[in-house]
């Protein structure tokens, strides 16, 4: 027995799970639909934008009706979030809120409890509609979950050790993280040599607030090779509307670019790539009207830089989560509004361009000259070390020195790099962007003012 299925078969004993029958669960993926495989609907529709809501809640039957109501409005990938609790590791008290839920009829969870549904069941919902499906939900040890999940006919993992932990996490070790999604990746490297590839997705918007490009490129490259030198073969980088129109096409072509580039490098040059857009993933307005704008405006730069998917968002984002309703009226009006896009003029700022890549491949440098034996430490290190810095992260290894604000045209510039180590002829360009006075609290207030750009 291999030490993996070791660690596999002391994972799914959980009392949680009732009998996991790996042989079973292995001719189950080998026999299933390509229609559920994502990695098989990007290579056969390429120059399309594939749409994908989130949304999950409780109960089996709200979430086959929330199914029903996103296939009707034309979805091209259909979500699965995951609860709090599940996403902590703590199938008990899901247990305990499922069973709430059930018997009051009020959601008592905000996602789905895929663990105390079980496979068995949660299967049956999702081949029956023969749609890819996304597992969304924030989970620094997710093992078990990814199993269970794989098993009920998801073959889309997203999250990652440094994406699901910097912006959700302040104690959970990154160490344990990166040791933990390790096992995640292998499962899905093994899985995916029995029909199409698992696909894994990173999280791109990280704290969702005031992330320069920079460092949202090196973290969605750095799990990808963390990935790719497991085995997997199909990955998703990602990354969220800046608020600068210009800012998000020069970086959907650095990361494609440097995604690529850097693959390459491992060896994994044979490895699908795809671009994954969110729409705007900070605070929205509580006007409605102006909510759709930018759900709108967002629409447009996905159909301009070319992504492969779009995650979409609702009017009701402002106000709780979305009703099945709201989200199928999203899901809609974002396919009717990619329909329009074809044929869009194909726009490049080289300076920025240059500037950007110059940023990343300098903090993969020092990444690299680390001298931890394993990428996984030399990335943990670079955190710690603060070579790689996230804003507003809530993590206690997190740095927080690294201070963005937004230029005269909404680009999110480092006003302070912290120990990024970037060039100096980088950050010069960086702070040439700005026109900001020297005391503290000015640049306080042009943060604040910076966070809430779309209220």
């Amino acid at each position: 027995m291999s030490l993996l299925q070791r660690d596999r078969e002391i994972i799914l004993s959980n009392e949680y799970i009732d009998n996991f029958d790996f042989a079973e669960v292995e001719e189950f993926v080998k026999g299933a639909s390509k229609d559920l495989f994502i990695s098989h609907k990007f290579k056969n529709n390429k120059g399309k934008t594939l749409v994908q809501p989130r949304g999950g809640f409780p109960t089996y039957e709200k979430m086959f009706s929330l199914y029903e109501q996103f296939t009707t409005a034309g979805v091209d990938v259909l979500p699965l979030t995951i609860d709090s609790h599940t996403r902590l590791n703590d199938y008990g008290s899901a247990a305990k809120m499922l069973r709430l839920s059930e018997e009051s009829e009020t959601d008592m969870l905000n996602g789905y409890p895929l663990i105390n549904h079980g496979y068995r069941t949660s299967r049956k919902m999702m081949t029956h509609f023969n749609t890819p499906i996304s597992l969304r939900h924030g989970t620094p040890d997710a093992r078990l979950l990814v199993d269970v999940a794989i098993a009920s006919g998801i073959f889309e993992i997203e999250g990652g050790p440094i994406t699901y932990l910097l912006p959700y996490s302040k104690n959970f070790p990154l160490d344990k993280a990166f040791l933990y999604w390790k096992h995640v990746e292998r499962v899905c490297a093994k899985y995916s040599t029995l029909n199409e590839p698992i696909n894994r997705e990173s999280f791109g918007p990280l704290t969702a607030t005031l992330v320069p490009p920079a460092i949202t490129i090196v973290i969605q490259i750095a799990e990808m090779l963390l990935s790719l030198e497991e085995g997997v073969k199909s990955f998703s980088v990602s990354f969220s509307q800046t608020g600068s129109v210009n800012q998000d096409i020069v970086t959907a072509a650095v990361l494609r670019k440097s995604a690529k580039k850097y693959a390459e490098q491992i060896g994994c040059g044979d490895a699908a790539i795809n671009l994954v857009y969110h729409q705007w993933m900070g605070a929205f307005p509580r006007n409605k009207e102006f909510s759709e704008s930018l759900i709108n405006t967002s629409t447009v730069i996905a159909a301009m830089v070319g992504a492969d998917k779009i995650i979409t968002k609702t009017r009701a984002e402002a106000f709780g989560i979305p009703t099945k309703e709201d989200n199928g009226r999203a899901v809609a009006n974002v396919q009717y509004t990619l329909n329009m896009l074809k044929g869009l003029p194909y726009i490049v700022d080289e300076e920025e361009e240059e500037n950007l890549t110059r940023e990343v491949d300098e903090i993969f440098e020092a990444i690299f000259n680390d001298k931890a034996d394993t990428l996984w430490r030399q990335i943990f290190n670079s955190i710690k070390n603060g070579i790689i810095d996230v804003p507003f992260s809530p993590h206690i290894i997190n740095n927080n020195e690294v201070i963005t604000v937004r230029d005269k045209n909404s680009n999110i510039r480092i006003y302070d790099k912290g120990k990024l180590p970037i060039s100096e002829r980088s950050f010069k360009y960086e702070r040439s962007k700005l026109d900001l006075g020297n005391s503290k609290d000015s640049i306080v207030n042009e943060i604040i003012r910076d966070i809430g750009v779309m209220l």
